[in-house]
């Protein structure tokens, strides 16, 4: 760094008029003296003046020693003086001299001899405080020590942003040596950086004075072309005391390994958020294409720009599935995200398609060994072992697939399928911490699975039974119309209590069913089974209404103490009513044309299996066009409502008994059916109807 330009206009020429203090020079205040042959002062400086304390009037034509030496002195500072004016040789040191006012300081010298034109010789004296002097030494000094021995690289750089000096730890930083950094700009000594935003941050610091302060820079230098490395960059405008700029200063800090364990501690972060996200997205309901949809809205996009989940299709059915070296999988894809039409989403099967992987598949490999199967980089000869077709490992091709990771679903140690992760979009290759983030999501996730899926076997399985205990079409009967309608309950607990029948009996009459047994579970279906064949059985002997509610009492109480509630109605067209007995069971409606619909009013009774307790038969009226409406609870109750609330509702709702059965059944459970209430339903609509 040199001294400062002089200041110019605009023409050119040189600014007249006092100069403020710009340079060390005058930092020193150097004073000069010039003296004859004979030691006389013939010239004396401003500086000088005010070093020593005597006016130029006051100096010139003295001699200097007799001026500024003590008396004692004299014989020293002749001999000085001779000697530099017979050898030429330059003298410097230092030398106390008598101030003005009195007092001694010592002051730096350097004397040297001037020769003019003429050929006079003369004495130059240049001299400085010496306190002065040692204290910018010192400071010099300190500075040098502290850009050399300093870790952090500093370099200075001139107005056009070329190296002007750097210290040793900047040339070990970039590998280049100082005379190689000097005159030559950023992006030819760090080429592997990027330099046109660092330069433009530069030239940013130089026309507005703003520091750059703590400026992350990531990359490469020649001093570790293989690996990247990390820099906290801050940036100073240099100006000097006449504001002029002489360029910016930069200080280097590496901070690689703060900044590695910065990443690594923002990594974890982001692997517990994405679990703890999981563990409250994935396993919301008990169903199967659910749970797997939530598993892959998780992975998508924090840890794969596609993911695909995919089970064992025997584990679906509900049996174990055990893979040899050499069979293949037959998998079903349940989930597939992101669902945009990309070619990567193309190339993965279809939820609910069932595909087979042959034993060389990477996703085989998965299912077969328990373990994760990861490809850092996939080339071109991995595509057909992760795509189920060729025509699918095109379309992988054309996605930019170049991560691949697949992580078993182990419940209870059982291999359920695989979480099948693709990246096409994010850069970076999939890692050890992304198969440990994996893992421990499909840790997770598999247990929900497996909830679900047996959850839908046992659902299955109970709504068979309960489908094969009831009657498929109600059959045709003398002088009624039937509609009936059986909804499962939402919960495979809960399914199996409510039955309905309609029962020909002997004469034209028909007996109407209508039950619920108390419980949930396959249980209460195979009660309600037995209850429905003892009733058509009861039924056939033509019993009054209450006398066959009496004996089903009896069965109930002998069915390890079940309980149940029904209504039993029997039908007869010629005298054209009905005969009722209630069991505990909600009143049917009748609907009669003309007239407001109703809730019979029947004696409640108790339900099935209390015993001990007598039954009441009471005969209603029910002419043709007629309608009466059985149900169960599961129609009508709700947890925010009252149950008279919600028979008014009911009520309501059949306000047209021109309106056809099956149309009358969807709209009621449509409408009356609330989506809080898990409990199943049975419906059951009968129509009298003229006879011939």
């Amino acid at each position: 760094m040199g001294a400062a330009e002089a200041p110019v206009t605009q023409g050119g020429e040189p600014v007249r008029g006092p100069v403020r203090p710009g340079g060390l020079l005058d930092v020193l205040g150097v004073a000069s003296v010039v003296l004859d042959t004979d030691g006389r002062i013939v010239l004396w400086s401003p500086q000088a003046e005010e070093l020593f304390g005597y006016s130029a009037g006051e100096a010139l034509g003295q001699y200097a020693a007799r001026l500024m030496v003590h008396e004692r002195h004299f014989e020293l500072v002749g001999r000085l003086f001779a000697d530099v004016m017979r050898t030429g040789q330059s003298w410097a040191g230092g030398f106390p001299v008598r101030h003005k006012d009195g007092s001694t300081r010592v002051v730096e010298f350097r004397n040297m001899r001037l020769l003019d034109d003429r050929g006079d010789v003369y004495a130059l004296g240049l001299a400085a405080d010496q306190s002065t002097v040692r204290r910018l030494e010192q400071d010099v000094a300190l500075s040098e020590r502290v850009v050399k021995q300093s870790p952090s690289g500093l370099a200075v750089l001139d107005p056009q942003l070329r190296f002007v000096s750097v210290n040793p730890a900047l040339e070990r930083i970039n590998g280049l040596s100082a005379t190689e950094h000097v005159g030559r700009p950023l992006h030819e000594v760090v080429p592997l950086l990027e330099t046109d935003v660092l330069e433009a941050e530069a030239r940013r610091v130089l026309d507005t004075g703003v520091p750059l302060i703590d400026r992350l820079v990531v990359g490469r230098t020649a001093a570790d072309p293989e690996e990247d490395h990390s820099w906290s960059l801050s940036l100073y405008r240099l100006d000097d005391a006449l504001g002029n700029v002489l360029g910016v200063a930069a200080s280097i800090v590496d901070i690689t390994e703060q900044h590695r364990a910065s990443l690594e501690a923002e990594a974890a972060r982001r692997r517990l958020a994405v679990i703890a996200d999981a563990s409250a997205r994935i396993g919301t309901t008990l169903e199967l294409d659910r749970t797997a949809c939530e598993l892959a809205d998780v992975a998508v996009p924090e840890l794969a720009d596609v993911a695909a989940v995919d089970l064992l299709d025997p584990v679906v059915e509900g049996r174990r599935s055990t893979l040899g070296p050499a069979e293949p999988a037959v998998i079903r894809a349940l989930a597939v995200r992101p669902q945009d039409g990309s070619d990567a989403l193309r190339a993965a099967d279809r939820p609910g398609r069932i595909a087979t992987y042959g034993p060389d598949r990477l996703v085989t490999e998965c299912v077969r060994s328990g373990e994760a199967v990861l490809v850092r980089q996939v080339k071109d000869e991995d595509l057909p072992r992760i795509a189920r077709s060729p025509e699918a490992a095109a379309l992988l091709a054309r996605a930019g697939l170049h991560s691949y990771l697949a992580v078993p679903l182990i419940a209870r140690g059982e291999v359920l399928g695989a979480l099948d992760l693709k990246r096409t979009r994010n850069p970076a290759p999939f890692d050890e911490d992304d198969v440990l983030l994996a893992r421990e999501l499909a840790a997770r996730a598999a247990v929900q699975i497996d909830n679900a899926r047996w959850y839908q076997n046992a659902r299955n399985t109970a709504l068979t039974l309960q489908r094969s205990l009831l009657p498929s079409h109600p059959p045709v009967t003398t002088g009624l119309e039937v509609a009936s309608r059986y909804q499962p309950a939402g919960a495979t607990s809960e399914v199996g209590g409510d039955w309905f029948d309609v029962i020909p009996l002997e004469g034209g009459k028909t007996a109407l069913v209508v039950g619920d047994v108390m419980g949930s579970g396959i249980s209460a279906a195979a009660t309600m089974g037995r209850l429905r064949t003892a009733t058509t059985t009861l039924a056939a002997l033509d019993l009054d209404p209450a006398m066959l509610l009496e004996h089903l009492d009896s069965t109930t109480s002998a069915l390890d103490h079940s309980i149940a509630t029904c209504v039993y109605a029997v039908h007869d067209p010629h005298l054209r009513q009905c005969r009722i007995a209630n069991a505990g069971h909600l009143p049917p409606a009748r609907v009669r044309p003309g007239r407001p619909p109703e809730l019979l009013d029947l004696p409640t009774g108790v339900p099935l299996g209390v015993g001990g307790v007598g039954f009441s038969t009471v005969a209603v009226d029910f002419e043709p066009g007629d309608e009466l409406v059985f149900y169960t609870d599961g129609l009508v109750e709700t947890r925010r409502h009252s149950l008279d609330e919600r028979l008014d509702f009911l009520l309501s709702l059949l306000d047209d008994p021109a309106r056809p059965l099956e149309e009358t059944c969807d709209f009621l459970l449509r409408t009356l059916h609330h989506p809080d209430n898990h409990d199943d339903v049975a419906l059951l609509i009968a129509r009298a109807q003229q006879l011939p």
